[in-house]
């Protein structure tokens, strides 16, 4: 039998601790309107200095599991996207994994920046298709807060912290909608325009007061914004075109763009160029901020719960990372 890969559940978490504009002014030379004026952003999430990661993650993918009705003893693989893992290893999935009570079934980490749930969803998409698993838990989880210099105002204002999970589930073929495929492109010689190069040790404290960078081995983001602006902004247009053409479908054909949430400039240059209007854009990078990984589901997990999803329209989720690494997935929505 062939086989699809369907959305059956979301979910989606953000820390209770919110960090505006306004507030972060106090803590660096910027203002909230210097900051809205160039990335959009009016406020992000921060990871209390009580949890990990991996909470984040649980709390998102319990949701999704309650949305598709089942429990985590029908899931068959668990994959957490991640750039802010709890530690070097074992992997945050199989921490993910122990917390929600699972257990056998394989779980593992995948690591591609902000793209990070994009690539994810091309792996697991490739391998449901293939009969490997009948359903597979994917979550989108981090940390950014923990990894962010924040006396350079240049980066700190934005990122923030968050979850986004879904429940994907392979049917058989001529069930309606379903996943219609995807591309993914990397380019190692832009990695010195956007990195964290230091290790990551988890161990920053999440209290507001406490933030710093840590000589001793906290990785802090080092971005040149100007240059990785551009270069986003011609490989997202490119890979929309590349997306629709690899699967003969056109720009009008797309009912939703779901993209990463990194700066509204970005977005409305992707719309533009799809000749797409701005009310059929998912655009949360206001409250959100950048949440590298869970970006995009949280976005589709918005788009969700405002209703505006019906079976048969074709969402285009897309994503620009560090690395370079960046993608497409195209999606027809088939949950009722």
């Amino acid at each position: 039998m062939m086989l699809n890969t369907h959305i059956i559940g979301l979910g989606a978490y953000l820390p209770e601790r919110i960090l505006s504009n306004v507030e972060l002014s106090t803590m660096v030379e910027t203002s909230d309107e210097w900051i809205r004026e160039r990335t959009g952003i009016k406020q992000r999430h921060i990871i209390a200095k009580a949890q990990h990661t991996s909470d984040l993650a649980v709390a998102a993918a319990q949701q999704a599991l309650d949305d598709a009705g089942i429990s985590i003893d029908d899931i068959d693989a668990l994959v957490v996207a991640t750039t802010t893992p709890d530690m070097i290893f074992p992997s945050t999935a199989s921490i993910v994994q122990y917390k929600l009570g699972g257990k056998g079934f394989p779980a593992w980490d995948i690591q591609a920046v902000c793209s990070g749930f994009v690539y994810a969803l091309a792996q697991v998409d490739g391998m449901m298709k293939s009969g490997m698993f009948k359903r597979v838990l994917l979550i989108g989880a981090e940390s950014m807060s923990r990894i962010v210099d924040w006396t350079d105002r240049n980066t700190c204002v934005l990122f923030g912290d968050g979850s986004g999970a879904v429940v994907l589930e392979a049917k058989d073929k001529n069930i309606q909608g379903g996943m219609v495929g995807s591309v993914l492109h990397c380019d190692g010689s832009y990695r010195h325009l956007l990195m964290a190069e230091h290790q990551y040790n988890g161990n920053a404290p999440g209290e507001m007061s406490d933030f710093r960078v840590d000589a001793a081995g906290v990785a802090a983001i080092e971005m040149k914004g100007n240059e990785v602006f551009r270069v986003a902004v011609t490989k997202l247009g490119e890979v929309v075109g590349e997306v629709l053409d690899k699967y003969h479908l056109k720009q009008s054909d797309v009912d939703w763009l779901v993209p990463h949430q990194a700066n509204i400039r970005i977005l409305k240059s992707t719309a533009k160029k799809m000749k797409m209007t701005e009310d059929r854009m998912v655009v949360t990078v206001g409250e959100h901020a950048n949440t590298s990984s869970a970006s995009v589901p949280l976005a589709l997990h918005h788009l969700y719960k405002q209703n505006k999803l019906e079976v048969g329209q074709l969402l285009l989720l897309e994503a620009f990372a560090g690395g370079f690494a960046w993608g497409a997935n195209l999606v027809r929505w088939s949950k009722s």
